[in-house]
């Protein structure tokens, strides 16, 4: 009689790859893994001896070139003998800007619109419909230019607010000057100011923080945490004894009295838009199409944002809420204390994306002047140094990493929020 020979100890051969099951997943990926980077290697190559014959060897040296051209809307001070890299640099602070109040925006409109299409209210339910429907159905780019076309159209000019008897007037006790050129803000001004850190000490970027901005965001963030502790407590007092205690004042104090101390020990007041000459002087500047921009895709994604709130509010059992009635809770109780967190599972998934689009929409912003990283890096810079392949590359890593650094925040959030099991 044949012994039965083990499969364990059976000697290795070649053919085992394809034919043995052990191995021929991992065979076929290797195979696959070294044909892509062998595509790939041969793309690089190809590439560069292109560039070669046409002289035009891969180089970042243009960076360091002067830029030749100004940025209409920026945060740090800039001129057109400025490098390549700082302008780069400015354009992707204005990406940032955009990104994060469109996101912030959006959010909060997304989410009061969503709750509202579950209104008994006919006309309420029925009007957010619409608004929805309106905006997510019409291609973003058409709202960012009408957006546009409405600012230059509807709002003055400055020279409107000239006169004894001026056609147009200024809000907020002379404060505020909204015109066809862009919004005129308060400008806020430290008397005591704690003065700038120099992080980067590269000429070309020459990027300092305010020692003012970081205080104040450390103040908030700590009374933040602060207010989330006395949450925490209200939380377990509440699943101990069935009455939640009120915090709010509490909450609010430490947020809101050692953040206005800082401001008061910094001297803090307002510098007020002037009307100087044939504009607007002093103050904060913001072009329209920084606001054109800002709204259009804020509502945008507002519209695709109420839709992932509707839908996971409507996920939530009836149960939950009938159960919460029962027990005497009211509507806006039983939305943010039951509804809302359940929903969060449901919400937060899709919620990612939407920020990534909104991000990557905003790459539109030449369409009405506004000189994001699109705008400078990829369009004037690219058109004055020829240098296509660097330009394209740098713009998609710095894109990439954007929307690596959201989808993992959210990714954070989206796990404190889930369902633990035991």
């Amino acid at each position: 009689m044949t012994a039965l020979t083990d499969p364990q100890k059976e000697s290795f051969r070649l053919s085992m790859l394809l034919n043995d099951s052990r191995y021929r997943s991992i065979t076929i990926q290797i195979v696959t893994l070294i044909a892509f980077l062998t595509l790939i290697g041969w793309l690089l190559n190809n590439t560069a001896q292109n560039l070669a014959d046409l002289g035009k060897e891969p180089s970042f040296r243009f960076l360091t070139q002067p830029s030749g051209y100004d940025i209409n809307q920026r945060l740090l001070e800039y001129t057109s003998q400025d490098t390549n890299l700082r302008a780069a640099f400015l354009g992707l602070l204005n990406t940032l800007i955009v990104a994060i109040m469109g996101c912030i925006a959006a959010t909060v409109v997304g989410v009061i619109v969503g709750v509202l299409r579950l209104s008994n209210n006919w006309i309420v339910a029925r009007l957010m419909t619409f608004y929805v429907e309106i905006f997510r159905n019409v291609p973003v780019l058409l709202w960012i230019v009408f957006t546009m076309a409405i600012l230059i159209e509807s709002l003055p000019a400055p020279n409107k607010f000239r006169g004894d008897t001026p056609e147009a007037s200024m809000l907020l006790g002379d404060s505020v000057a909204l015109t066809n050129r862009g919004f005129y803000v308060p400008e806020p001004l430290f008397s005591r100011s704690l003065g700038d850190l120099d992080v980067l000490g590269d000429a070309s970027l020459r990027f300092g923080i305010s020692l003012d901005l970081v205080a104040i965001v450390a103040t908030l963030l700590a009374g933040v945490l602060l207010a989330g502790l006395f949450a925490k407590r209200a939380n377990r007092i509440q699943a101990a004894t069935g009455v939640r205690p009120k915090t709010w004042h509490w909450r609010l104090g430490v947020i809101v009295l050692p953040t206005a101390a800082l401001l008061a020990y910094l001297g803090l007041h307002w510098g007020h838009p002037e009307l100087r000459g044939f504009n607007f002087q002093g103050g904060t500047y913001m072009r329209n199409s920084l606001i054109a921009l800002w709204l259009a895709l804020s509502l945008y994604t507002a519209a695709f944002i109420a839709e992932i709130v509707r839908a996971g509010i409507l996920a939530i059992s009836k149960g939950q809420t009938e159960a919460a009635a029962a027990l005497g809770l009211r509507s806006r109780r039983i939305m943010s204390l039951v509804v809302l967190p359940q929903a969060l599972r449901v919400i937060v998934p899709p919620l990612i994306s939407q920020y990534l689009n909104l991000t990557k929409n905003s790459s539109l912003a030449i369409a009405v002047g506004y000189m994001d990283i699109t705008g400078t890096l990829m369009g004037i810079t690219l058109n004055q140094t020829g240098r296509e392949l660097e330009t394209v590359l740098m713009t998609m890593l710095i894109y990439l990493t954007i929307s690596l650094v959201i989808s993992g925040a959210m990714n954070i959030y989206n796990n404190s929020v889930k369902l633990q099991e035991r």
